[in-house]
C-alpha cells in the first residue's frame, strides 16, 4: 500500500511509480495506492477497501 501525496502528481514521480508498481507485481505483490486526503478524510472507506482486497475470491 501507498500513499500518494503532492510529490506523486508530477510525471517524474508518476514514471518511477509505474515502474516500481510493475516490478512488485512481477513479484507477486499487489499496489494499491490512495491519496494522502482520502486517508484523512475517509479513513473508514479506505480500510474497508484495503480489507477488501484480503478478502478470498471464489
Amino acid at each position: 500500500m501507498e500513499l500518494d501525496g503532492q510529490i506523486h502528481l508530477n510525471n517524474t514521480a508518476d514514471e518511477y511509480d509505474r515502474k516500481r508498481e510493475i516490478d512488485l507485481e512481477n513479484l507477486g505483490f499487489t499496489v494499491i495506492r490512495f491519496e494522502n486526503k482520502m486517508v484523512f478524510d475517509f479513513l473508514s472507506s479506505v480500510l474497508k477497501e484495503i480489507s477488501d482486497h484480503f478478502k478470498i475470491k471464489e
